[in-house]
């Protein structure tokens, strides 16, 4: 029996893959849903602003033919793509009037290694200018606006992947992150996002072999979706040289081994950012809750203190190689903040970036250490809920005035540089009934360790299934 479209909406990713292999549904029911529901929400969301499904439903009919066993990890699960990666033959803009009009001739590593895995893309979702700036919103489609308040931002750069996962019009989604584009998103909405470790996923370079700083990665509304989406994008690839081989266990069965840390930490600034105390105190309230687990609950961080001179350094150093020919050819297109960080990368000296690269090894250093200690790392994913959708970037927290549109993102961007995978996940609400994310940290390449951790604290505090909701005015 298919169900009825509100049940499907509702169905968790790793059911509706079940039921797929067991032909109870058939992918082309999904996509029905998803454009029916797109149809309902989007228009106010402005999540998924590009759909193929003339293109989904051709690659359902290809892969119905298959045996259900040949169908891959996602055996027909539709999934949208961040506009900044390239899907053949669909409009990929990276939000950017440069690119509104571009449709590329081939996809990503990434998109042909999910697709090999039985996902079917069906949309592109919204993101900033070149993923600019943790606010979805560009001059080709406009603002996404998040589904708990259509008054607020939905963050970014994943903003529209994360927004369509808390409407309703996608079961999982594809992210990337560098600063926290995929954890900052989830904790604005209400979902996960897992930024893996760099080389987790393959993905096609591009300026730059070894760009680390920004990592393909999976989003879902729950732990174990956001693990079965992880495995559908795992695996080496010659075309990726930083690309990692496909571990032996499944990161869902990670995810659902019941497998937990013995001992966490717990820090509500990272000691390196002020932080909204509401949001400091639901984050810690969540933190606490691990104990009930007989988890030991510490309050430590690691020295970051170097976190943000090497990272904006490092970020913009990335700006100049990657679109020096943008400013130089397109400067009247792009938006204030792009021509700040690619006019900042283009004066740094060598010495500022042998520094910088100095800084991430301490750094990266420092973490494994702290490690020794403890298995986990929680802080806020975000230091408030969601803003106003006009505010371009948050200005000041708890007093404290930001020097730029990228400081009140280090919370995330000083886990970026030490290399170390990271979760955001869902861990309460403000009195204003916003989302707030716990971002969970683990060692390097330690994801499986990080996801059964995740999944034993969601237990824990009892929030999953509050998405996806009827956008809110």
């Amino acid at each position: 029996m298919v169900g009825s479209h509100q049940e499907l909406l509702q169905a968790t990713a790793c059911d509706l893959v079940r039921r797929l292999r067991d032909n109870e549904l058939r992918p082309h029911d999904l996509l029905d849903v998803l454009e029916t529901r797109i149809a309902q929400v989007d228009g106010k969301v402005n999540a998924l602003p590009t759909l193929c499904f003339d293109r989904a439903r051709s690659a359902a009919d290809a892969l119905v033919r298959r045996p259900a066993a040949e169908r891959g990890v996602l055996a027909g699960l539709p999934v949208p793509i961040k506009d900044l990666t390239a899907v053949a033959g669909v409009l990929t803009t990276q939000g950017s009037p440069i690119f509104r009009d571009h449709v590329p001739q081939t996809s990503d590593i990434l998109v042909e290694r999910l697709e090999t895995s039985g996902g079917l893309v069906y949309a592109k979702s919204n993101t900033p200018e070149f993923g600019a700036g943790a606010n979805t919103f560009n001059e080709v489609f406009g603002a996404t606006r998040n589904p708990w308040n259509l008054a607020r931002s939905a963050a970014g750069s994943s903003g529209g992947a994360a927004a369509a996962l808390a409407s309703g019009t996608a079961w999982v989604a594809h992210g990337s992150d560098m600063g926290g584009s995929l954890r900052n998103p989830a904790s604005f909405c209400g979902v996960v996002g897992l930024r893996p470790s760099v080389g987790r996923v393959a993905h096609t370079p591009e300026f730059k072999i070894d760009r680390s700083l920004s990592v393909q990665g999976p989003m879902a509304r729950n732990v174990e979706d956001c693990a079965l989406l992880l495995d559908a994008m795992v695996g080496e690839s010659a075309a990726d040289p930083l690309s990692l081989l496909t571990p032996p266990t499944s990161f869902l069965a990670a995810a659902r081994s019941g497998r937990k840390p013995r001992k966490v930490a717990y820090s509500p600034d990272l000691g390196i950012t002020p932080v909204d105390p509401e949001v400091a105190a639901i984050t810690r309230k969540a933190a606490e809750a691990f104990a009930k687990a007989g988890v030991i609950v510490e309050e430590a961080h690691p020295d970051l203190r170097e976190a943000h001179d090497c990272f904006q350094t490092l970020r913009a150093f990335d700006f100049a190689v990657t679109k020096a020919e943008l400013l130089r050819e397109h400067s009247d297109l792009l938006k204030p903040e792009v021509i700040w960080n690619i006019e900042k990368g283009l004066a740094l000296s060598v010495e500022e970036i042998a520094k910088a690269e100095a800084q991430r090894l301490a750094l990266a250093s420092r973490m494994l250490a702290f490690f020794t200690d403890y298995d986990l790392l929680l802080a806020p994913a975000t230091i408030v809920a969601a803003f106003p959708v006009e505010q371009r970037y948050l200005a000041e927290c708890a007093g404290h005035r930001f020097d730029n549109y990228v400081e009140w993102l280090a919370i995330v961007y000083a886990i970026t540089v030490t290399c170390c995978p990271a979760l955001s996940l869902p861990c309460g609400f403000t009195a204003e009934g916003l989302p707030v994310g716990l971002q969970i940290v683990a060692p390097p390449r330690a994801e499986a360790g990080l996801l059964a951790g995740a999944r034993v604290l969601e237990d824990i505090l009892g929030l999953r299934g509050s998405t996806p909701i009827e956008p809110r005015g």
